[in-house]
């Protein structure tokens, strides 16, 4: 059975065509080529042209089906995973009303803190398990508060996978996991949060059908398929966010199992089987993809850094003189730990969760023009990125979500071994790399939603690790010393 996944990320759309009973990589392309752009209408703000995804959709499907590896009618499911927290509104026609307002926009902190406090601390942290802070929830009321013309023309609202799978089958639906993620789910009434449709003033039939995650959220239309190649009535059977999607990928689905990425955000994924929060939900509790799968609790605490690829590619665009990612990498292995004391905080990209939803500008700290070069200012842009994950899994810590071991792919940041070695050494807990990606982990979901596989366990028995980072005593001490000198220039802001 050939299964199809769609990763739609921010900086571009990449699919996979997956042998399900091999779980191999057929075909596999990404689209664009360049990365795509994110609108700032204004500092804070972040916007992308929810039709501009589903062109990228369409090119990238294209590519696969150019490789000539398989007939494109043999694919029999598809899933998606896609940017989190984005929103996506539709009217009666299904028509995007206005840009979406996607993850690391910021206009909607203010009125998300507002909720918190009119609903009730106690309230959001034990049913919503997070602050409304600048979640999707709140970006609606945001609309609402200032684009009311817009709000009146709302049919449905959406995440921006829902969106996709829309586009592909005419459908709307979504998910507990995916109404977590927007803070719309309330875990103890196992339902849409009474409190916040009714302190925003959301009409109730605004959401979609809630559908699991793993399940039938439509079929692809004759017209589609004709334009896409593909077979009508393929079934969309998966969606979930880039990171509970990328722990499935990793085969994180039970308590204790951790899974990271590093690509346009910073990620650590943790899963749990308790109902749990940070109380000042700078680390956030979503349902996992297997949240009630034979009726198990199944939670997702996340920690988010927003400042990570587009860190990486602001000093490749500025700072590395033409070189590219790879050269960088060997660049920033050049110099040692610790940079000569040259200390960078990331947070450049929008209020920060983990900051409390601070916005704190990005910082370079110590620069000696007679010391640095640019491969100093590589490595230590590339340690703080990982100090501020160290900086967020101490908070992990703190609510007993601890990781004892990391998964991640090796890809984006993780191919880089000042990274990893940074990582690995700060945190002290090694990392276990996989060859995988979201894509292959939405095809793989599909192939769940769709009965191939009787349970999520069983689409990733065959999984191994392609190598492990282990920390070292002495770099752990070595890093733990930088980390203390970063950490210090971080609380300066705070």
């Amino acid at each position: 059975m050939l299964l199809l996944g769609l990763d739609i990320g921010t900086s571009s759309i990449k699919a996979s065509v997956i042998d399900g009973n091999t779980g191999g990589v057929v075909a596999s392309a990404q689209y664009p080529d360049t990365e795509n752009t994110i609108a700032v209408p204004q500092v804070g703000w972040a916007e992308q042209d929810p039709d501009m995804w589903w062109e990228c959709v369409r090119q990238a499907i294209f590519r696969c089906h150019a490789s000539g590896q398989y007939n494109p009618k043999d694919i029999a499911a598809i899933g998606i995973a896609y940017q989190m927290h984005g929103l996506v509104l539709v009217d009666r026609d299904l028509r995007v009303l206005r840009p979406s307002i996607i993850w690391c926009d910021s206009r909607a902190v203010a009125i998300g803190n507002e909720a918190f406090e009119a609903i009730g601390a106690d309230q959001c942290l034990s049913h919503l398990l997070n602050s409304p802070g600048n979640f999707t929830a709140a970006k609606l009321a945001w609309v609402k508060a200032n684009e009311p013309r817009v709000y009146g023309s709302i049919y449905k609202i959406m995440l921006p996978g829902d969106f996709i799978a829309m586009k592909l089958t005419g459908t709307i639906t979504t998910s507990n996991s995916a109404l977590s993620e927007g803070i719309f789910w309330d875990f103890q009434t196992n339902g849409v949060s009474a409190d916040v449709m009714q302190y925003f003033g959301f009409p109730h039939t605004i959401l979609p059908e809630i559908r699991p995650v793993f399940s039938n959220h439509g079929e692809v239309s004759s017209t589609v398929a004709d334009l896409l190649g593909l077979k009508a009535g393929v079934p969309v059977c998966y969606k979930a966010g880039d990171q509970p999607n990328n722990a499935l990928s990793l085969n994180v689905l039970e308590p204790g199992e951790v899974a990271a990425t590093a690509g346009t955000s910073g990620v650590v994924y943790s899963v749990s089987d308790q109902i749990s929060y940070d109380p000042l939900s700078r680390v956030n509790t979503f349902a996992h993809v297997n949240h009630e799968w034979n009726s198990l609790n199944r939670l997702g605490t996340l920690l988010c850094v927003n400042g990570t690829g587009i860190l990486n590619r602001w000093i490749k665009d500025n700072v590395a003189g033409g070189l590219g990612y790879a050269a960088m990498n060997e660049a920033a292995a050049t110099v040692a730990p610790g940079a000569n004391n040259l200390y960078i905080l990331p947070f450049g990209n929008g209020a920060e969760r983990v900051l409390s939803n601070k916005t704190v500008d990005a910082t370079f700290s110590g620069i000696n023009f007679n010391i640095h070069s640019k491969a100093h200012i590589i490595r230590a842009a590339q340690e703080g990125i990982a100090f501020s994950l160290k900086y967020g899994v101490d908070i992990m810590a703190s609510i007993g979500t601890a990781p004892k071991v990391i998964r991640a792919g090796k890809a984006n940041m993780f191919l880089s071994d000042v990274f990893a070695e940074a990582l690995v050494n700060s945190i002290g807990v090694a990392v276990e790399l996989y060859d995988t990606d979201g894509a292959k982990g939405a095809a793989l979901g599909a192939g769940i939603g769709k009965g191939f596989f009787n349970a999520p366990q069983e689409a990733f028995s065959t999984m191994k690790p392609i190598g492990t980072i282990v920390p070292q005593a002495h770099l752990v001490a070595q890093y733990q010393e930088v980390y203390q000198g970063w950490k210090a220039l971080l609380q300066t802001k705070l």
